[in-house]
This record gives C-alpha cells, structure tokens and sequence, in this order.
C-alpha cells in the first residue's frame, strides 16, 4: 500500500469507501477490504452505517493501529457541543477509542467554521480523534478554514474523470492538504470510458483500474472507491504496479472536466 502525505498525516492512497453500504453487506465488505490489504476505511454518521463499519472492523484480522478510519459530522450537527456528541456517537458505534480524521461532511453557511474547528480540535487535544479535515469545501471556504486552524488536512470532494477537480489540486497541492476523491469511477461511467479502455490494454490493466491510477498517480491525491463484491476490491486496489504515460495523463485530461454526480440543493458552489 503506498502512502500520501500532509502536515505530519499519512493516509493510505486507496481507501473503501462506504456510502450506501448497509446491514451484513456492509460489515462484509470491510471485513473483506482489510482481510485482502486495504487500510484505509471512509465512513460517515450521515451514512447509518458506522456500527456495521465497526463490526466489520472487529471481525477483520487486523490491528486497529494500522487501519487509517475516518468518519464525517453531518452539517447540521456543527455547532461545537453537537460535534461533541456527533462523535462520541460515532466512536460508540465504531467500536473504537478514537479516529484517525474527522471531517467536516458539508459546509454550513449558518455556523462559523471556526467555532466547529475549535471544538473538533479539542477533541484532538483528547486524543479522541487523530487528525481534522473538511470535505466538499471550495477554495474560497478552505481559505476561511485555514485562516481558523492551519491544523486541517484534508477536503474530501467529488473528483474523477469527468470532474477533475484541476484548481482544487493545485490548491491542495500548494498548501499542503490532502484531497480525498469520492466517487472516483464516475459512479461506474469510468468503466465505460473507451479512453479507460484503450490506455488499460497498453498496460494490462482495466478501465477502473486506469481511472484510479490516474488520481492516486497526482500529488496529494487519495482515492475512496467503493466497492463490496471482493472481485471488485480486489481491481480497485491493485493499481500500484504500474504507471501512466506523461502521453496518457494529458489525454484522460482532455475528457470532460466539469460532470459532476453529487450536487445537493446545500452544495456551496
């Protein structure tokens, strides 16, 4: 497993995301995941799954220390005693003394960011939570957020072929934060792509496999697929063995650039 680096924070490139997976699907799944080599585990109390999360966890060969767990507070429990209570919830259900990155889920227009930040570093100032980070931020609001504490790490946000996301990596990039893609197939249209398909055949590799060496191949980008057949664990994880051309970087950067797939009413762009 390689590893991207920010601010003291190592985080594995590949990580499982979560979203939509319930019930014995979903413990499975992670169970899965880190039985094969993944380290890396994306949840969020929105999702209604941490406690699944958490079982899959325990039932998993694997030490706690060495998975990288993150998990989001919603954007109405922003105010600083509901990020209290929001992860204390959280840490209940994941069965674990604490969480390697705590986001931010979405921003609130009608919280400060600071009275939130302050109140999540407290909980790092516990040892409750390792790490704080944001997610579906603009570069306008990170500049809010890091005005208020320098400390934050990461913004988790909707990026992949057909949204590259190209100035909110530079800005990433420039200041030292890691960028969390979710979504990172295009919600399977990456798979699709004959682009995906014809660079994947110089390599020996697949479509999927091909989008998601084409974001953790970026400086500072991490990747969140997700995924629970193990067949389908098993591709998305197995993209370190092999590199794109300079040639294939600039063509899968000529496709469309500006689809996105998440675009709640709430969304600040």
């Amino acid at each position: 497993m390689e590893f991207k680096n920010a601010k003291g924070m190592a985080i594995p490139s590949i990580g499982l995301g979560t979203w939509q997976l319930k019930g014995n699907e979903c413990e499975k799944a992670v169970a899965n995941a880190l039985e094969m080599g993944y380290r890396h585990i994306d949840t969020a109390e929105m999702y209604e799954n941490e406690e699944r999360v958490g079982n899959g966890i325990t039932n998993a060969d694997v030490d706690r220390e060495d998975i990288f767990l993150t998990t989001k507070v919603w954007r109405t429990n922003l105010e600083p005693d509901s990020v209290r209570k929001a992860l204390e919830g959280s840490l209940e259900k994941l069965e674990t003394d604490y969480v390697d990155l705590l986001l931010i889920h979405w921003p609130n227009e009608n919280m400060p960011v600071k009275k939130t930040l302050d109140a999540m570093h407290e909980l790092v100032d516990e040892g409750r939570v390792r790490n704080i980070g944001v997610s579906n931020f603009t570069t306008e609001l990170l500049d809010e957020a890091l005005d208020a504490d320098e400390e934050i790490k990461a913004n988790q946000v909707e990026k992949h072929i057909h949204h590259q996301q190209g100035q909110m990596t530079e800005y990433c990039q420039e200041n030292d934060l890691v960028l969390t893609a979710y979504s990172p197939l295009a919600r399977g249209r990456a798979s699709e792509e004959v682009l995906m398909e014809e660079i994947g055949e110089n390599h020996g590799k697949t479509a999927v496999q091909v989008a998601l060496r084409w974001l953790v191949q970026q400086e500072n980008v991490v990747a969140i697929p997700k995924a629970a057949p193990e067949d389908y664990q098993r591709e998305n994880l197995d993209v370190f063995d092999f590199e794109l051309s300079e040639e294939d970087m600039e063509q899968i950067e000529d496709l469309e650039k500006n689809k996105r797939y998440v675009d709640p009413g709430f969304a600040p762009w």
